[in-house]
Order: C-alpha cells, then structure tokens, then sequence
C-alpha cells in the first residue's frame, strides 16, 4: 500500500520533477530565464554574458578545477587530524521514521572522513527522538552525539499567513509538496532558524548531512579547516535551477529589500550569477543539502534582515520558498565571490541527482560513476565559474558555459518524512 501510494506521488510529479532538471540545462547567457517585473540593474551597472561555443571546455574551466584540488591536497598536508581546534559539527533535521537512512548517511561519512576527525553530530526534530533512533545513530561513530527538539516559534504557520489563502494554495498547487504544511515549515526552518537553535549557538561552522544521501570519496583534508584558512563563507557542490512555480514572487521580494538596502550587496558579488543578461531571475540556486557554512554568516545583520523581509511576506507558504534559493541568493549577494566555494572534488548522491569528480570512475580516492552525472556540465555550474573567474580575475579567460552532457536517472526512494 505505501509503495503503491508513493508511485502515484512520482508519477502526478514526474513531469514538474523533469522539467526543474531540464531547465538546469537551458538556463543560460542566450536562454532568458521566467520574466519578472524587477532587476538589479537600477543598482548594479548591467554586465552580459561571454559569449562562448556550447559544449567547449576552456583551459580556465579545467585549471580552476586542478587548482582546486592542489589547495586541498596542501590543506591536508599543513593541517593534519589531530591538530584541528574548529569549533564544527555535522547537522541535520530528521525524524524518527528517518534513523535506517540516517544510519546508511552515517556510515558513509565515518568511513569517507569523521572517523579520523570526531566532529560531533547534532539532530533536531519536531519531536522528541525514540530510544531506538538515538542508539542506532550512537552505534555508528565514537563522536559526540547531541539530539534536540524545536520550539513552537521555529516550527509553526505564522499567525500573520491568512488561513483561507493559504488553505487555497494548499488545495491548488501544482509542484510536488505543495500541499504539505510540514514541507513548508522545514523550508522556514531550514532558513530562518536551524542556525539559531541552542544546540548550534556556540558552532561557527555547520556541515548539513540528510538521510539516504551517499558520498563516495574519501577526504584527506578537513573542509572546516580548509574553509577557515580561506576565508570561506559558504560552500557547495551541486547547482540547479528551481521549480519556477514554486517561487513567483521570491525574487521581486528579493530585489525590494535590496532597493531598501544597498549597502549590504558584497563589492564582488556574485549576483550576475544568478540572472540573465537582461536581469531576470534564472532560477540557479546551490541545492542546500549539501552546504558547508561559516555560521557567523547566516547570523549576520544582512542575512536575519533578509529572512525576516522575506518570512513576512509569506512566500513559505504562500508559495513554497525553499531554502536552497534563499540560502543561495543570500550568499550571492551578500558574500565576496572569494567566499563562496564549489566542492567540486567531493563525489555526492542525492536522490535522484548526482556528482563526481572528473575521471573519478578510474583513478583518484572516489569510486564514483561519472557517467551518471550531470550537474557539473549544467549551466548552473558552469555559470558560477564564469562569473567568480570574471569577479576574481576579469582579465582571465572565463569558463565555457556548456551545454550538459549527462543526465542523472530518476530513483525511486522512500518519501523523507518532512516532505
């Protein structure tokens, strides 16, 4: 009965589902995203898009990817295990109904890195967690592990969402989980919230793990360290564009805080990264569940203005705003590109998207099928480092931006249980 009811959910979603993929692959310099009604450019000085060949790798697009790699090779070198004093953890929200995919999480990341460096562990759930759920997580690393509930404000419909509208949207929408309250509030959560919980107010940094998600390389640096040595605010490893429909509103909110305050826009932010040549909103974002975050970050005046302006607009649950584009467009205007990096050496599964490093199918530490990766050829991906390399080095020759060459299978999984 379960799996014949969540077939169902697949196929009513499929096609929403496939479309958000694809549009990760047309979204481009010469691909106007959804139109919307406000732009940057009455702020910023309109930039266009390099104009480069579809499906040509440039020296520059390969050298950022080896130079990446040499930089965390002398992390790893100059910053052994032991001598680690980063105040981090691994985090995740999670229910009890999610300990057999936590645990599967959990093994893989022992064995892939926290075995040699005992980050402690942190989960949250709406609920209090079972007996059976904490000694199950225990059983899988020698770290710390702390379990924590949430507070009816981080986990509620704000009294000022109107009950008939939003009962409305919930009836109407049309992309998957548009009828969940639960969906909802974890995207509130997730991007107003997470950072405040006591559990994580001492942190200054946080890596966000999930349930039923894989890694497949082993990593001899510590990105902690790695990020605290650079300087890095946020980091990432998958891009996509959103479902659009999800998210109608979002950017002309987005664009009226920042009209009211300029002065928070990073001198070199990666704004253009995430609109057109003629400022419309494309839709890329850093799929969160995979991020790395210098808390003091998503602490900062900038970014509680940002979410309050947006928490009381009422897109969370008036629409669906998710806090992968939030997230995303935060760091996109608010950090120096130097700040934002793209972990493009860690191999990473989520269902049902895909990354690897190159050539990770026959040499390197990843046992990774590369041929079933699509997003670091997707113009998400390939826009980011046109427009860092154009920020950070204007004189340089920028990266393609690529059409895709892979597309990743769909994979049929147990439903999380916030979705």
């Amino acid at each position: 009965m379960v799996m014949a009811t969540y077939r169902r959910l697949v196929w009513r979603h499929l096609p929403v589902m496939l479309a958000g993929v694809l549009a990760g692959y047309i979204v481009g310099c010469n691909k106007p995203a959804v139109r919307r009604t406000l732009s940057l450019q009455h702020i910023f000085a309109s930039t266009g898009c390099t104009d480069t060949a579809a499906g040509e790798q440039t020296v520059a697009e390969q050298t950022v990817a080896e130079q990446t790699i040499a930089e965390h090779a002398a992390a790893a070198a100059s910053h052994p295990a032991e001598n680690r004093a980063i105040n981090a953890a691994l985090v995740a929200l999670v229910r009890n109904s999610d300990l057999f995919g936590l645990r599967k999480t959990i093994r893989q990341i022992e064995d892939r890195f926290n075995a040699r460096h005992n980050y402690p562990y942190i989960f949250v759930n709406d609920v209090e967690f079972t007996d059976e759920f904490k000694h199950g997580v225990r059983d899988l690393t020698r770290a710390q592990v702390h379990f924590g509930t949430l507070d009816n404000d981080s986990w509620k419909v704000p009294e000022w969402i109107d009950p008939e509208q939003y009962a409305l949207v919930k009836k109407t929408a049309q992309y998957p989980h548009g009828e969940k309250d639960s969906y909802r509030k974890m995207c509130r959560f997730q991007s107003g919230y997470l950072h405040h919980h006591p559990l994580l107010r001492n942190l200054d940094y946080y890596w966000r793990i999930e349930p039923d998600v894989e890694y497949y390389c082993d990593m001899g640096y510590d990105p902690f360290v790695f990020m605290k040595e650079h300087g890095i605010k946020y980091g990432w490893n998958i891009a996509m564009t959103e479902f659009m429909a999800t998210v109608p509103t979002l950017w002309n909110t987005t664009v009226q805080f920042v009209s009211e305050h300029p002065e928070f826009i990073a001198h070199d932010s990666l704004w253009q990264w995430m609109v057109d040549e003629q400022g419309r909103y494309n839709g890329c974002h850093f799929w969160s569940n995979f991020e790395i975050v210098d808390l003091s970050f998503y602490r900062s005046k900038e970014y509680q203005m940002f979410f309050e302006h947006l928490d009381k607009a009422g897109g969370f649950f008036y629409e669906r705003w998710g806090d992968a584009p939030v997230h995303s467009i935060a760091a996109s205007l608010f950090l120096n590109a130097s700040q934002v990096h793209y972990f493009s050496d860690i191999g990473y599964f989520h269902p049902s998207v895909l990354t690897c490093p190159s050539n990770a199918r026959t040499r390197g530490s990843c046992v990774c099928d590369s041929s079933k990766s699509f997003v670091q050829n997707g113009l998400c991906t390939a826009r980011f480092l046109q427009v860092k390399q154009a920020v950070i080095s204007p004189n340089a020759t920028a990266p393609a931006v690529s059409e895709p060459v892979y597309f990743a299978q769909p994979t049929i999984r147990t439903v999380h249980s916030y979705e």
